[in-house]
């Protein structure tokens, strides 16, 4: 049997959309770079027959930045096995090895945070860094805060298990908040701790996004397993896994879970529910749920993509086909794992929406009489919860909060991509209409969850930019303050 080379797989990719051609009127008016040149490149073999050359097929598939816009999850994984086979074969620019691992790039620069700052603001030696390392020159650079957020949790015993009985939360800060935004980790603690939930921060690894979209699999699965296993058993422990980061979430609730409840050993484990009942499927339902919710009485948005109805029912008959197989990226790694996390992964704003739907969550007089704009980024799309955070914001005293650009936007920098030399200005396209539709709203600030939009807007725009824990977060001092002066 041949074995597919990566070229084949791109083919494949592009043969496949092209035949289906819904993503040509879908994604026509969409910031999307990727589908544009995949049917050029689709017409044109299809006219003349002309196959796409490797090279080609190479910079196509350096196009796609996983926005989670197209709506065929087999293709999104199909994309990756091709850019991990160009990788696995011809390699990786050592700049592109070094800007993806986020985390040694954060601790390095932390080092001497100071002399880092001042180098990426001194030309042409800022320009000469840039390029060395493969980031484009004209991309602006994070500021490296003087402390990082792991020296502030440590100093304030975060890293330490949480005791009693109450409501805790295993804190995964994402790398981006961890070592370029702590002032967005550290108004996430102080929220939560203002909602009297104990905070603890686990050992944790990158969620392993920057790594997935630059094809190296064996870093992204080692990543993956690192972080998997101390996340489930915080959960076992009474955890709630939440993090402020919506790429964090899009990685452990969609990502990593991707085929998950059909794959091998999830039929095996409802075909036996489904003969100790004797074929009741709402009984196994009931104990799947049941298990789900055991260790802390709750579950997140994903939580219900694994015990639907139609899944059981579909596994009862097809026990062995159907949709039934687990061709998601990370099918190597134990389904039942993957599902645990994912189910008790909440993205922050929506864990505070949950506490305020059972009216736990502490409210506010009111925020800075401020017009806000809110982005909501790509990767909370996929992960069908809504826009939590809007609802937040807009139910505080004095909020006046417009949401900016059309539902299709994407900021454009997906992860590291947006600092490469050879995508920096496919960056900035797909970025420019959101850009523009901001412009035209005029928020006093933007606020968004995601620190890669942040990035992005603080590129190309120069209204402030806000996660919007930083607004809770703010409310809530304000007001300890007042009573303090009280």
């Amino acid at each position: 049997m041949k074995t597919e080379t990566p070229e084949d797989i791109a083919l494949d990719v592009l043969d496949i959309c092209a035949n289906c051609d819904q993503c040509r009127e879908l994604l026509g008016e969409a910031p999307c770079q990727f589908f544009p040149r995949l049917y050029t490149l689709a017409d044109r073999k299809t006219a003349g027959g002309e196959v796409p050359t490797s090279r080609e097929l190479v910079d196509l598939i350096d196009l796609c930045n996983s926005c989670g816009q197209c709506p065929c999850a087999p293709i999104q994984t199909r994309i990756r096995e091709s850019k991990d086979g160009f990788v696995a074969r011809d390699g990786m620019p050592l700049g592109v090895r070094l800007v993806e691992n986020v985390r040694l790039v954060g601790r390095l620069c932390g080092t001497m945070p100071s002399v880092a700052n001042a180098l990426m603001r001194t030309e042409p030696v800022a320009g000469w860094l840039k390029s060395a390392f493969g980031i484009h020159p004209e991309r602006q650079m994070p500021k490296i805060p003087k402390e990082s957020f792991d020296a502030w949790a440590k100093r304030e015993g975060l890293t330490a298990h949480v005791e009693g009985d109450g409501r805790k939360v295993a804190y995964f800060v994402g790398c981006t908040a961890r070592h370029y935004f702590p002032e967005v980790a550290i108004a996430t603690v102080a929220v939560l701790r203002a909602n009297g939930i104990g905070v603890w921060v686990p050992p944790q690894e990158c969620c392993g996004m920057p790594t997935y979209l630059e094809g190296d699999r064996p870093f992204t699965y080692e990543l993956a397993g690192h972080n998997l296993a101390i996340l489930s058993e915080a959960i076992d422990r009474g955890y709630d896994v939440v993090t402020a980061c919506p790429t964090c979430s899009f990685a452990f609730k969609t990502a990593l879970a991707r085929g998950a409840r059909f794959a091998p050993e999830r039929r095996a484990k409802i075909v036996a529910m489904l003969r100790e009942e004797g074929g009741n499927v709402a009984r196994v339902r009931e104990r799947l749920i049941a298990e789900t919710l055991a260790p802390t009485g709750r579950a997140g948005s994903a939580a219900a993509d694994f015990h639907e109805t139609w899944v059981i029912n579909h596994i009862a008959v097809h026990e062995h086909a159907g949709e039934g197989i687990d061709d998601g990226y990370f099918s190597d790694i134990d389904a039942n794992l993957r599902i645990a996390v994912a189910s008790h992964t909440w993205e922050l704003g929506e864990y505070l929406r949950a506490l305020a739907a059972e009216g736990a969550l502490k409210p506010v007089d009111g925020i800075p009489p401020e017009r806000l704009g809110y982005f909501p980024p790509c990767h909370l799309r996929e992960q069908d919860m809504g826009r939590p955070w809007a609802e937040l914001l807009a139910e505080m005293p004095g909020a006046a909060v417009e949401t900016v650009g059309r539902a299709d936007d994407c900021c454009g920098l997906g992860g590291i991509m947006g600092f490469k030399k050879t995508f920096h200005h496919a960056s900035l396209a797909m970025g420019r209409g959101l850009m523009a539709r901001t412009a035209a709203a005029n928020p006093d600030r933007v606020v968004t969850e995601c620190l890669g939009c942040r990035v992005q807007f603080d590129q190309m725009q120069p209204i402030p930019v806000s996660h919007p824990v930083e607004i809770l977060a703010a409310a809530y001092a304000a007001e300890t303050a007042g009573e303090k002066k009280a």
